[in-house]
């Protein structure tokens, strides 16, 4: 069976607007379609397929901010917005999909912008590539100022969930840690480093797909995990 994979995005209590959301989610819209093909257009959920066709998400300010506002919970103010997309694949082991909540800041919600990503077919093929994963951890972490994200197959995050400090960084294919965690110290080779302009720092662990069922993988990325704990960059995040 396939390995799934999916980019997370995260970040501790953030007071924002539906107008502050909106300006950082078009931002990422924007960029997105400069990251693979596949990322070019957006939907809203509807009651089908077809209906949510007809219902584009565009990187329009204004629009945006109408229906992140939709989104807003009714009940308890500062839980945030929460909305969700879709790229209009009909095929869904190809098809990619977007859920983000935003301007929390209640100790009872986490904000964070999720891409569940394809499985099989054409776009898998492109988008689950070091590069491409990169190239959309980086535009995410630009547009949204995350503490850090992930990139890793469900498989990978489930092996090492028993073992994980609650709210720590998880180590994963291509992962992100923000500047103020501090500085990455030296990894073994063919890890990647690369600064995200003045906010974080990128790694990527291999260019080639990253699977639980290599022990090579798997290894190095325990080896890196170890590396960053110990320099103190893995520390749960601050709600």
């Amino acid at each position: 069976m396939n390995e799934t994979y999916y980019l997370g995005t995260y970040w501790g209590a953030r007071k924002e607007l539906a107008g502050e959301c909106a300006v950082r989610t078009g931002t990422l819209l924007s960029m997105l379609p400069t990251v693979d093909p596949s990322f070019a257009r957006w939907f809203q959920q509807g009651k089908s397929r077809t209906d949510a066709l007809r219902r584009s998400i565009e990187p329009n300010v204004q629009d945006l901010e109408r229906l992140i506002s939709r989104g807003k919970d009714r009940v308890i103010e500062d839980l945030g917005f929460r909305f969700r997309g879709w790229n209009g694949v009909l095929d869904e082991r190809d098809a990619s999909s977007f859920d983000v909540t935003c301007g929390g800041r209640s100790v009872r919600v986490s904000n964070f912008w999720l891409f569940d990503l394809p499985i099989q077919g054409a776009n898998a093929g492109r988008v689950l590539t070091g590069d491409v994963l990169a190239s959309l951890m980086r535009v995410t972490a630009t547009s949204w100022e995350p503490d850090w994200g992930v990139a890793m197959s469900h498989s990978h995050r489930d092996m090492v969930e028993p073992r994980r400090v609650p709210k720590s960084p998880y180590v994963g294919w291509v992962t992100y840690l923000a500047r103020h965690r501090g500085t990455v110290p030296p990894l073994p080779s063919p890890v990647r480093v690369e600064s995200v302009e003045d906010k974080g720092t990128l790694i990527v662990l291999t260019p080639e797909r990253f699977t639980v069922s290599n022990p090579e993988h798997v290894s190095l990325a325990e080896q890196v995990r170890e590396l960053l704990d110990r320099a103190g960059l893995l520390k749960p995040l601050a709600v």
